[in-house]
C-alpha cells in the first residue's frame, strides 16, 4: 500500500507496554513511527545496537539520548544520527514522545 493513515498500521512493541510505532518500508529504507506514553522514563533504556543506520526526528516531546559515552537532551524539532554498531538508547523526559525512525538497510527484526 502506497499510504498509511495517521491512525493506521500500530502496533505494540515487544517488552514495552507504554509504546507502540508504524513500519512503512520499501525494500532497501524503512521509517518507523513511534509513540511512548506513560513519561518521563526513571530509567534510561538499556543500551542496544544493530548494524543499521539510523536517523532520528524528535516529533513530540523531549528525550536524553545516550550514544556510547556521550549524552545529548533533544526537544521537538531535533534530530540524530546513529552509526552502525554504535551503543545508544534513550530516556524520556516527557509524559509523550513521538519518534520518526529512518533505517538502512531496513530492520528485518522489526517485520517478524
Amino acid at each position: 500500500m502506497e499510504i498509511t493513515k495517521k491512525s493506521e498500521s500500530y502496533q505494540p512493541i515487544p517488552n514495552n507496554p507504554n509504546a507502540q510505532r508504524k513500519i512503512i518500508h520499501l525494500d532497501t529504507l524503512m521509517v518507523t513511527v513511534i509513540e511512548i506514553s506513560n513519561g518521563p522514563m526513571a530509567e534510561p533504556e538499556v543500551p542496544h545496537s544493530h548494524p543499521h543506520e539510523q536517523i532520528t526526528y524528535i516529533a513530540a516531546g523531549s528525550v536524553k539520548l545516550f550514544i556510547e559515552d556521550r549524552e545529548y537532551l533533544l526537544n521537538e524539532g531535533d534530530t540524530f544520527k546513529v552509526a552502525s554498531n554504535l551503543k545508544h538508547g534513550i530516556q524520556t523526559l516527557t509524559e509523550y514522545v513521538k519518534l520518526i525512525d529512518s533505517f538502512s538497510p531496513i530492520r528485518e527484526d522489526f517485520l517478524s
